[in-house]
């Protein structure tokens, strides 16, 4: 009996599998970071660089210090789960300078979260911004932000 030739396709198969495999294992070994693995599947290093970053939200606490009258309207609406930073942006610096003034655009806020989506669930109010804003009005001149229910 004659010894076994493995086909010529079969032979190129095997090296250019083992050239893919091996050119993974090189990049892999120059491309990851140092710190790759140092707490979990993520760069140990990001931790000390995303804490070196300054902070731009303030947060609820920091709102409710000067703006109480309308955290309690907030507290008693609909929007009561809502962050004020959630429509009103990023609020740290307003927070360190009063004078740095926070403003919203004319519904964007609103419409980010109530614009019609078949997925959101029923209770959830929801329009159709085409329609519902035909003359260009702002959703203040209708609803109060802070609690819509209310008429302004």
């Amino acid at each position: 009996m004659g010894t076994f030739r493995m086909p010529p396709q079969i032979v190129r198969l095997v090296l250019l599998t083992i050239a893919i495999v091996g050119s993974y294992i090189v990049a892999r070994y120059f491309l990851t970071p140092a710190s790759f693995g140092q707490y979990g599947w993520y760069r140990g290093d990001a931790l000390s660089e995303l804490a070196s970053h300054d902070p731009v939200f303030a947060g609820k606490k920091a709102c409710e210090e000067c703006h109480s009258d309308e955290f309690k309207k907030l507290a008693q609406g609909d929007h009561k789960g809502l962050s004020c930073e959630a429509c009103h942006g990023p609020g740290q610096a307003h927070a360190d300078n009063p004078d740095v003034k926070i403003s919203i655009s004319n519904f964007s806020p609103c419409v980010r979260c109530h614009e019609f989506n078949p997925s959101r669930p029923k209770w959830h109010h929801q329009i159709n911004s085409k329609t519902h804003y035909s003359t260009g009005e702002k959703c203040t001149e209708c609803h109060v932000p802070h609690n819509p229910q209310e008429v302004p």
